[in-house]
């Protein structure tokens, strides 16, 4: 992979070849152009391990691609949600107990939760700040050192603000997937766009 690969996910109007969907939705589509990504995820679909609500969900959809080493993931999310709880944004996945995403997660006639979800050893965790409510558009971003993760969101694309930090344990060897993710719990009908997808080495 070259230093900085603007084409992690996407090759012209098509998935790269080393992109691969956990839970494909039925409906996605790539804008060649603007180098973009569009998901209208299934319903129900969402990422979550126990903590809390007891129950456990992986079905929602992450297109992403394996990548060794330390890295830092970076795309600008464009949301329209319409469910309770509707999410897109970034993931960073070993295995069914052991990932992290960041989004912006929808809630009705409340404040947006900007947060990061961290799941080791099967239970999740979830951290978040209020955002405006209703759809718009967020820069996010994710750094690996080692098996380190800083997670950053940005409203402008050059200012950064950190989210968390956090660990990911189920590390027996370097390489994860990371890509985009969306996922609508409630109901269909959410539209996700991906763009600026850029993976940095």
């Amino acid at each position: 992979m070259d230093d900085s690969d603007a084409s992690f996910l996407l090759a012209g109007s098509e998935l790269h070849s080393r992109a691969r969907w956990h839970c494909e939705p039925r409906r996605w589509s790539v804008t060649p152009l603007e180098r973009a990504m569009r998901i209208e995820p299934d319903a129900p679909t969402d990422f979550w391990r126990k903590t809390h609500y007891g129950f456990e969900a992986d079905n929602g959809h992450f297109l992403g691609a394996e990548v060794d080493g330390d890295f830092t993931l970076t795309a600008l999310v464009t949301y329209r949600p319409v469910h309770q709880y509707d999410q897109a944004g970034l993931m960073v996945r070993l295995s069914p107990t052991c990932w992290l995403k960041t989004s912006v997660e929808y809630e009705l006639d409340e404040p947006g939760r900007l947060g990061v979800v961290v799941t080791n050893n099967g239970y999740s965790d979830w951290s978040t700040q209020d955002v405006a409510p209703g759809g718009g558009r967020i820069w996010l971003r994710v750094r690996r050192q080692a098996n380190d993760y800083f997670v950053e969101s940005s409203w402008d694309g050059s200012t950064w603000q950190q989210l968390r930090m956090t660990h990911l344990e189920d590390a027996q060897s370097t390489a994860v997937m990371a890509g985009v993710y969306a996922c609508s719990p409630k109901g269909a009908g959410f539209v996700a766009e991906f763009s600026g997808v850029t993976m940095t080495r």
